[in-house]
């Protein structure tokens, strides 16, 4: 057996024996804050921890008593689907006094608890760290008031704290998601999907008031995922003369045929003079100036409330995993420090950078310094902004610049969720652009026969909420059709392809660079942005139409839990998609909280199949009577999903009985979720940028000639940033046969499923530990903030 890496760091070699950590959540509730808790109890016993959860927030932590309840492995089951806090939050004046926080320390040190592990936002996490620094001293006076025993104060000298932010406002500094943010807006999704069509109908104005009394991140967002008319947010208040601006641009879409007009505003939206825009002062200047029948939506705590999205389940419990391995092993010295997300990866950042840099952002805005909120807010907000401008506000033809160059797009290999709000995307920056869009019907095969038709700004309205592929797509490669879409290509004068597709749009654009050397059509700029439910794709952490599809598996296999925790003592087998690709089967596992995941990269054989049933058997004997095993297509060819039902059920008989489910194309359906929406915008409003950084870089003698390899790129997510890679390169990076990257960044994620399910693993944590420092604007290439 090969020798572990020495440089790798093992979590096993951290022990929390002897250790107290104990967990609360403050301040407003969140979605996914029941996932972190669970993900902090579950690590904390792991690795041998005692853990307590303090019920209702810092109130508990100050009235003591049964508010702070020793935490078991079953007491944490079943909350991972549940919206809110379990364990209940409050605001606490109390514990703003130093009365208030003596009496807390007092019940802490009773316990013997020296880890606060605090799920809430910035107010809650600048509490934790006072007290922290007030920590000596509080247990001083409780020697002198003869509360605790003397050798208590060298007992529990240190208060080590870790804070995970939990806000659906998303208005933190320091990390590119908070817990929560991800769910809010899919509820918003919902109810504007819900609201367009009873608009289209009547052909009404609807002016939606979302929550972000203080940072329009949601308003923002929620805007760029159903492409609104019109957003208001306290970051970036409109110029002076902005009702005429907006009346003209309403007035304007209604001639164009739309039916319906969407205006969204932030509970906190604010004019230049830091004056209130109000939803009624909306409504009642639209009505006064064009005469529309408007109506106004309060969203309120409908954003707060329903069961965590995939996304928010999974950052929530990496974050709480994160957050005890930092429990571990931090010392008096070490800072205070949050667990946050940057692009991909789960970093730790200082407590009070992340919260002065938050206070940055309201000072600039009092002050009236708009341009620097919105870079303090961070790249992504500031990406955010910079799209919806681009694709919202339609400049008249006079204004447009002209570059004569013809851009063809078009959908390869099966459907995914959000790829129509890539091809808006991308048809609205390219005519911004002065590019000529073409719109190519059903892939390669639409394209050599000729399936190709100009598309303009207004074609592609209310496109981003649909789901599939409006364009039609085809899973046919070109190499066997080269001449006739070379002759396609001449026809039209195409200068430049955007391929929006799965594995298939990958091999397409391989043979179209091969066939650069017999036809000189294909000597033009290329580019593929990756959009497959299964995440197959080299080159990229994600692929638009991931997260729908994950979501869809999430929410199936809650409902089987429910059914299975009704009849109690019952293991369901469900098959997911994917290919080989295990990504679904693996990431769906871990945010549905399943027992196995079985996938094709990580080979099993009968022992590990006998060793899942007798785990099972286990756990029966708990009041956790039911299971839940995840199994990849393709994981083997003789392990079908039939063969083990029948294993678990012959195995099983007599402590549990057996139901299998394929989910089959489900997954691959239904409206795109809000994180689709956006990924899907954003790279492809960057990937027509560069499309044209390269038409005018190759345009010689009256014609764009690109025959080298970096004119032939996927643009993917790695890591923390977007890059442009030639797909030349990223053969060596793929196994054709089985159509996966050879190297998958999400394998690492496995033993956090295996950890939350009680099965021993080896968990390798050579990436975290570091604490890295929040800057003022991150470097150009950390611009993966379009993950959201």
């Amino acid at each position: 057996m090969a020798q572990p890496d020495s440089k790798k760091i093992f979590f096993e070699n951290l022990s929390g024996a002897g250790k107290a950590i104990a967990v609360l959540t403050s301040g407003g509730d969140a979605q996914g804050m029941n996932a972190a808790v669970r993900a902090v109890v579950r690590m904390g016993l792991y690795v041998g921890a005692k853990v307590y959860f303090i019920h209702e927030g810092y109130q508990g932590m100050v009235d003591g008593g049964d508010n702070i309840e020793e935490a078991t492995w079953e007491s944490v089951s079943s909350m991972l689907q549940v919206g809110g806090t379990v364990i209940g939050s409050a605001r606490c004046k109390e514990f703003r006094t130093h009365e208030g926080r003596l009496k807390a320390a007092h019940n802490l040190v009773l316990r013997g608890i020296t880890n606060l592990c605090v799920i809430g936002g910035d107010g809650s996490l600048t509490g934790a760290n006072l007290f922290r620094e007030e920590w000596s001293g509080l247990l001083s006076e409780l020697v002198q008031q003869g509360l605790i025993e003397a050798d208590a104060v060298q007992k529990y000298s240190a208060l080590h704290i870790v804070g995970m932010v939990g806000s659906i406002d998303n208005d933190f500094c320091g990390t590119d998601m908070t817990i929560g943010t991800d769910s809010a807006l899919h509820r918003i999704i919902e109810v504007v999907d819900a609201i367009m069509t009873t608009a289209q109908s009547h052909q009404r104005t609807f002016v939606l008031e979302v929550m972000g009394r203080h940072c329009g991140y949601l308003a923002l967002v929620s805007a760029l995922a159903c492409g609104a008319d019109w957003v208001l947010i306290p970051e970036m208040p409109p110029e002076d003369g902005w009702e005429e601006k907006m009346c003209e641009k309403l007035s304007a879409n209604r001639a164009g045929m739309k039916r319906l007009n969407i205006l969204i505003v932030a509970e906190g939206a604010i004019d230049r003079n830091n004056k209130p825009i109000t939803t009624d002062y909306v409504k009642n200047l639209v009505v006064k100036c064009l005469g529309f029948d408007t109506r106004v939506t309060i969203l309120g705590h409908v954003q707060r409330g329903g069961t965590p999205s995939a996304f928010d389940r999974i950052l929530a419990s990496r974050m709480g995993v994160e957050a005890v391995l930092a429990l571990l092993e931090t010392t008096a010295d070490t800072p205070a420090c949050v667990v946050s997300l940057y692009g991909n990866q789960s970093v730790r950042v200082p407590l009070m950078e992340c919260v002065q840099m938050t206070q940055e952002v309201q000072k600039a805005m009092d002050q009236k310094r708009f341009e620097e909120a919105v870079k303090l807010r961070g790249r992504s907000f500031e990406n955010n902004l910079k799209t919806y401008k681009l694709l919202a506000h339609h400049k008249p033809v006079a204004e447009l610049p002209t570059s004569n160059f013809n851009v063809a797009v078009l959908n390869v290999g099966a459907p995914a969720a959000g790829m129509n709000a890539a091809v808006r995307s991308a048809v609205r920056v390219g005519i911004s652009e002065g590019h000529k869009m073409f719109a190519v019907s059903d892939g390669f095969e639409g394209f050599c026969k000729g399936q190709i038709k100009e598309i303009k700004w207004g074609d592609v309205g209310g496109w981003t909420g649909q789901g599939g592929s409006l364009l039609g797509t085809k899973r046919t490669l070109p190499a066997k059709h080269v001449d006739k879409i070379a002759e396609q290509m001449r026809n039209h004068s195409i200068n430049a392809l955007l391929v929006i597709g799965g594995f298939e749009a990958l091999e397409s654009l391989l043979q179209l660079c091969e066939a650069r050397a017999s036809h000189e059509e294909f000597c033009i700029p290329m580019c593929m942005l990756p959009a497959t439910i299964s995440n197959n794709i080299p080159g990229t952490d994600l692929s638009i139409g991931a997260d729908t599809a994950l979501n869809a598996i999430v929410e199936t296999c809650d409902r089987i839990k429910q059914s299975a925790s009704g009849t109690k003592r019952r293991v369901f087998i469900i098959e997911t998609m994917g290919g080989y690709c295990g990504y679904l089967a693996t990431v769906g596992g871990l945010a549905s909280g399943a027992d196995a995941a079985y996938i094709y990269e990580e080979s099993f054989d009968i022992r590990d199949l006998q060793a899942n049933v007798e785990h099972l058997t286990e756990k029966m004997k708990t009041s956790i009577q039911r299971g839940l095993v995840l199994r990849n297509e393709n994981c083997n060819d003789n392990y079908t999903t039939d063969f083990i039902y029948q294993l678990y059920s012959e195995e099983g008989k007599g402590v549990f009985d057996c139901r299998k489910n394929v989910l089959g194309h489900m997954q691959q359906g239904g409206a795109p979720s809000p994180f689709d929406r956006n990924f899907g915008t954003k790279i492809s409003a960057k990937a027509m940028q560069w499309i044209s950084k390269k038409l005018e870089e190759t345009y010689r003698r009256g014609q764009v000639f690109a025959n080298t390899e970096d004119s032939c790129c996927l643009l993917g997510m790695r890591r923390r940033a977007l890059v442009f890679q030639p797909v030349v390169q990223l053969k060596d990076e793929t196994d054709f046969v089985h159509r996966i990257p050879k190297e998958q960044w999400w394998l690492k994620l496995r033993p956090l499923m295996k950890i939350l399910a009680k099965y021993k693993t080896s968990y390798d944590v050579s990436d975290s530990g570091q604490v890295e420092h929040v800057v003022r604007s991150r470097p150009k290439d950390t611009d993966a903030s379009v993950a959201m």
